[in-house]
């Protein structure tokens, strides 16, 4: 959507499958909103618009209170883009600016500093520091407004260097302060405790075909780190999740579909969601992890449209609108999976993974980190009988896991990745080609060997999705 005055159509329509897409700025009221905001529409002329909120805050926008334009669904393009600009976009997301500052974040694209910051403010009118700013803000108000952590913490959880930064950031985007901002929601929502967790409504476009994606996890759970319980159009999934400053559990709703559809699809919404934090600065990285997984950030309309055009595919699309492509909560992790299977993931978390200091219900583990299997795998720490075969493509992935000659992280260059894991003696392709799929959730592969038509691009990994949920039936 370039076209400005189709963006404001959008606006007076108030339609949220641009959600994240844009914003658009009112300039009499100095307030930015998302394009399916419920306030009066504003005329043409005071009307200007944002590739993203960061941008807008920059010209001096504050966030609108009614529509929460911070907690719209991410723009499917990162999700989907290859380019550094995608590529620098998920990382922020997973917090790396925060914790690697964009020096960090540039030795991990590949590009001096500069070249990021010019090709980010280019493209999107704000550059790093500015959006990890923006990211940081909504993570204050999210836990400002669910739990009862002191501002003082929140201000540090939120990864603010310093008290007043976070002060002066709350006023400039909300227009009030931390203890305002919690004020705001204090006689409606009761705020829960760190040990109950932050609850979340987890944001999407369009509809979300919620069955196929927890059918998935159900079929995929590895024992100790995964689970679902529930029944269909009421599971939940849990599992547990390693993070930079600590370890999380983290629960996800599946919410029933309409009442008397046949599917278990609902249309543009949320899924609710609960974390469990030992170190509340996780908090972002969580989120996103989560989101990757899920696939929250697509967007269904252009997957949709485009694939329900083929006549093969449109009786497919018509019965599962909004099929989602899972990705991973863990891209480390999910390669060892896709190399090992589920049986022989299980004896490795029972052999190596590292015990939680409280266990929760049937969560007891972590799933090993590359460099304890790679050190396992080297004859230093293995274990008789766990049947986990190192000698094979295990122990070849995980010590290039470990010592970094392959990398899965956000921002990795996927033709890069793919290279390397090629380069690798032992995986086949098909593996590799799900790696890429899943782990570096790459919306257009194919694995060797399967005949599709070019017209499915760029979403030929959602229609393999569909065909094999048509084959499953």
């Amino acid at each position: 959507m370039t076209d400005q005055e189709t963006r404001y159509e959008a606006v007076r329509s108030r339609d949220a499958r641009f959600d994240g897409e844009f914003f658009f700025a009112v300039e009499t009221t100095g307030i930015y909103c998302r394009p399916s905001c419920p306030a009066v529409t504003p005329k043409r002329h005071n009307v200007r618009f944002f590739a993203t909120a960061a941008a807008a805050q920059g010209s001096g926008f504050r966030a609108c209170r009614r529509c929460r334009p911070d907690a719209v669904p991410g723009s499917a393009d990162w999700n989907a883009r290859a380019d550094v600009v995608g590529r620098a976009m998920r990382l922020i997301g997973d917090g790396v600016v925060d914790r690697e500052g964009v020096t960090g974040l540039a030795v991990r694209l590949g590009y001096s500093a500069r070249q990021v910051q010019r090709q980010l403010t280019t493209e999107l009118g704000a550059g790093p520091v500015a959006l990890a700013r923006a990211q940081r803000a909504h993570t204050a108000r999210v836990l400002l407004q669910t739990t009862g952590l002191p501002v003082t913490e929140i201000a540090f959880a939120s990864g603010f260097a310093s008290v007043r930064q976070f002060n002066d950031t709350v006023r400039t985007v909300y227009a009030t302060t931390p203890t305002g901002l919690r004020a705001a929601v204090r006689a409606t929502r009761r705020t829960a405790t760190p040990s109950a967790g932050i609850p979340l409504r987890l944001a999407h476009r369009g509809p979300y075909h919620a069955g196929a994606v927890f059918d998935l996890l159900r079929r995929e759970a590895v024992a100790g780190v995964e689970e679902v319980s529930g029944p269909p159009g009421g599971r939940t999934y849990r599992r547990t999740l390693r993070l930079p400053y600590g370890t999380g559990i983290v629960a996800v709703d599946e919410r029933a579909g309409d009442p008397g559809r046949a599917s278990a699809v609902h249309p543009g919404g949320w899924l609710d969601a609960r974390l469990h934090l030992t170190d509340p600065r996780d908090l972002t990285t969580a989120v996103q992890r989560l989101r990757r997984l899920l696939d929250l950030d697509s967007d269904p309309y252009a997957v949709d449209e485009r694939l329900g055009a083929d006549p093969r595919l449109a009786p497919l699309v018509a019965a599962r609108p909004g099929l989602r492509a899972p990705g991973a909560a863990d891209p480390e992790e999910y390669a060892v999976r896709a190399v090992v299977g589920r049986a022989a993931a299980e004896r490795l978390v029972r052999a190596y993974g590292k015990a939680l200091d409280a266990p929760c219900g049937t969560l007891t583990h972590l799933f090993p980190e590359p460099a304890v299997l790679a050190q396992a795998g080297s004859g230093e720490g293995a274990k008789p009988g766990d049947g986990s075969g190192f000698e094979g493509p295990l122990g070849v992935l995980t010590a290039a896991l470990a010592d970094g000659t392959v990398r899965l992280d956000p921002g990795v260059d996927r033709d890069d990745a793919e290279e390397a894991l090629l380069a690798l003696p032992g995986l086949d392709a098909r593996t590799i080609a799900e790696i890429r799929a899943r782990a570096l959730g790459d919306p257009d592969v194919v694995p060797p060997g399967v005949d599709v038509p070019d017209t499915w691009r760029p979403w030929r990994t959602y229609a393999l999705h569909h065909l094999r949920a048509a084959e499953e039936r």
